[in-house]
């Protein structure tokens, strides 16, 4: 069991750079199996996360090769879909896109139930509703789901919700059915505008990229060797912009995907957090904006009206989590309403071992009261991406020794995390724990 020691309250200095996107990561590799082709996915991060995805697809006989920070991927002359790695497949919620993956290559076939970050009550209703309109049926059962397939064009598509995820499938499965197929209220996020461009460079014509309603002529066959650079994470921007809000740090962030953290910094600044934004640039894939930004200490101040997620072009929900820690450092009263999901706010208040001020509302609702001087504790990691980090934040602005156990689930979404903390001059330590047996 890995664990990290920390020894809050240091000011941080120098300069990070972010990584390739966790769920665009995730989205391109189970999307690589459309392509007959080989495909190179440049700036891949080395997580937990894409590991257990690349564990599935070479256990369905996809090979693969890594060729420093970039993958090759050779597609198998016929998936194994039998020799499944159920392990690994069983700790990424991800796995739910090798529905529409696998859909117009076998006409039948059964995928473990997934797993991933442990948020509440989570369906695969949306992706259901959306892919039965494409001739895709799921059943499930008590430890897997049941996928029988006969694509047919299904012209038009309402999404029961803007998922991400569901988005993804829907587009995965409309690139292979050599029809046009319109999408409406798909979800926008980065990573699915980082879909739709591989998709565009392995031949799929893709109308209303960033928009709602997207526009798919799709193929029967889709056949090109293909490299693909990865668009940069805007979450893991937020997390070391709120590091830098919390420890009240200069440090200079690079290559952060502005597009998708305008909002969250304008919030942000009307809390009095001060930044630069250095130069502009466009990312390797020539499509999303970054730039470098630093970072100032502030003196933060309670917004005056609550924060929330909201579907892309709004705040980001997985950003949404970074303003508890942030909230603790501002002067007042913050709401924060995290509608999405039943159970993510009650992990909010694990910052309350750290001698936050956090009172649950609800199971959607916090009250963080502010400013307050964190100081050190032990906390065993939630079953959440984001919870988890944003408590790693947390325990890097407390005064005094940290424990956070149980890291998996941090390690999933970042890569070499402690390394660039501590290049940045954090005191932090990454300790595997071992557990004692007895004959």
């Amino acid at each position: 069991m890995n664990s990290y020691i920390i020894n809050g309250g240091r000011r941080l200095k120098g300069e990070v750079t972010i990584n390739a996107s966790k769920n665009s990561a995730t989205a391109i590799l189970i999307a690589s199996l459309l392509n007959e082709g080989k495909t190179t996915i440049k700036n891949l991060p080395r997580i937990e996360e894409v590991f257990r995805i690349i564990e599935v697809l070479e256990s369905i006989g996809v090979k693969t090769k890594w060729q420093g920070k970039a993958l090759e991927i050779i597609p198998p002359q016929k998936i194994e879909i039998n020799k499944i790695n159920k392990e690994a497949a069983q700790k990424t919620r991800s796995i739910v896109l090798f529905i529409g993956a696998l859909a117009g290559k076998l006409k039948s076939f059964d995928l473990p139930l997934t797993g991933g970050c442990q948020l509440g009550r989570r369906t695969i209703m949306p992706h259901i509703y959306a892919l039965e309109e494409m001739g895709v049926k799921i059943k499930g059962r008590c430890d897997s789901l049941s996928v029988s397939s006969k694509l047919k064009p299904a012209k038009e598509i309402i999404m029961y919700e803007s998922g991400d995820t569901a988005t993804e499938n829907a587009i995965i499965i409309a690139a292979k059915i050599p029809a046009k197929t319109i999408i409406k209220f798909a979800s926008a996020n980065y990573q699915v505008q980082d879909l739709c461009y591989f998709l565009q460079k392995l031949g799929i014509k893709i109308k209303g990229i960033g928009a709602t309603t997207l526009t798919i002529y799709g193929k029967e066959k889709i056949s090109q060797d293909i490299d693909y650079w990865l668009t940069e994470d805007p979450v893991e921007s937020m997390f070391f912009i709120a590091t830098a809000a919390v420890t009240k740090s200069s440090i200079v962030i690079k290559r952060c995907p502005m597009e998708f953290l305008e909002l969250e910094l304008f919030k942000l600044k009307k809390m009095g957090f001060c930044f630069k934004i250095l130069k502009e640039y466009k990312a390797r894939n020539g499509f999303s904006r970054l730039a470098d930004i630093k970072t100032f200490p502030s003196k933060l101040t309670a917004p005056v009206e609550k924060i929330y997620g909201r579907p892309f072009p709004g705040l980001n929900i997985d950003n949404l989590p970074f303003f508890v820690p942030i909230a603790t450092q501002a002067k007042g009263e913050t709401l924060i309403h995290d509608w999405v999901y039943e159970n993510r706010a009650i992990y909010y208040t694990e910052l309350n071992h750290l001698a936050a001020d956090i009172t649950l509302a609800d199971s959607h609702r916090v009250f963080i009261k502010g400013p307050t001087s964190l100081s050190g504790s032990e906390i065993m990691s939630p079953p959440a991406l984001r919870p988890s980090a944003i408590i790693l934040v947390a325990m890097l602005g407390a005064k005094g020794k940290s424990v956070l156990k149980n890291t998996y689930a941090i390690e999933r979404g970042y890569e070499d995390l402690v390394g660039r903390l501590k290049k940045l001059g954090a005191k932090i330590e990454n300790v595997i724990f071992y557990k004692k047996t007895w004959d």
